[in-house]
């Protein structure tokens, strides 16, 4: 028992460590620009090592540019698409979560009346829909590995609300913009206008902003579908939202 104790010691202390640096890692961010996330670096190393093993070439695009660089058309653009009630939740939009959770219950009702009806035929996985806000997807992105578990979504929640603590909804906003994936080894607003449009972030009108946050949920599937008419519609749903947002 008393050996038993002191792992359990050990471990309680690894973890409150852990969460010691996560804290002085996000409020360091607060001055200093992070100059790569842990999902840049898993992508970085499963494009390096795809690339050695085919013997390809593999092609990287990430620029920082500061917040006063990035149009607001995208600013507007990505919180209407992504998270509509970003300037005013703590980090979680339970709402979100909640309505997130019945359309997929519904989805997965449907899929098993389809397999009901159809069993000759191989029943598809319905598609699983999120409610995760712009907070949460950077502190997912930000520190976290990409694996769906429960101690993991825990420490997502807490990362949300240290960078909700810690920083200011700008510099949330200014962060994502600049880490977020936008295409095979395409991250950050920069790399993604000069990938579609071959033009600065600063320079996006409208249209194309709303097309590069239309994107953001599925980037390697639209990147390689330019010519979506999903993409298209959306596009111009999302251009209509836009005069409703006032970005931090």
């Amino acid at each position: 028992m008393r050996s038993f104790g002191r792992w359990l010691l050990w471990i309680l202390l690894a973890g409150a460590s852990l969460q010691l640096f996560f804290v002085a890692r996000i409020a360091l961010m607060a001055v200093v620009d992070p100059t790569s996330t842990a999902f840049m670096r898993s992508e970085a190393w499963r494009m390096a090592s795809g690339s050695r093993d085919n013997d390809k070439s593999w092609n990287w695009s990430h620029q920082w540019v500061d917040h006063a660089q990035i149009s607001p058309h995208l600013k507007r653009a990505v919180i209407a698409s992504e998270d509509a009630g970003f300037t005013e939740h703590g980090g979680v939009d339970w709402a979100a979560i909640e309505g997130a959770w019945q359309k997929n219950e519904r989805r997965q009702q449907l899929a098993e009346k389809r397999a009901a009806r159809q069993p000759e035929k191989p029943a598809r996985e319905p598609k699983i829909v999120g409610g995760s806000t712009i907070t949460q997807q950077l502190a997912k992105n930000l520190l976290l590995s990409g694996e769906r578990q429960l101690l993991r979504k825990g420490q997502e929640l807490l990362l949300t609300l240290l960078l909700e603590a810690l920083l200011d909804k700008r510099r949330i906003l200014e962060i994502y913009l600049n880490s977020v994936e936008w295409g095979e080894g395409v991250f950050g607003a920069e790399a993604a206008a000069q990938r579609y449009f071959n033009k600065p972030a600063s320079r996006l009108s409208p249209h194309e902003a709303a097309r590069l946050a239309v994107m953001l949920p599925s980037p390697k599937f639209f990147e390689t579908r330019q010519g979506s008419a999903y993409l298209a519609r959306r596009t111009g749903t999302i251009v209509a939202r836009m005069g409703a947002v006032t970005p931090p």
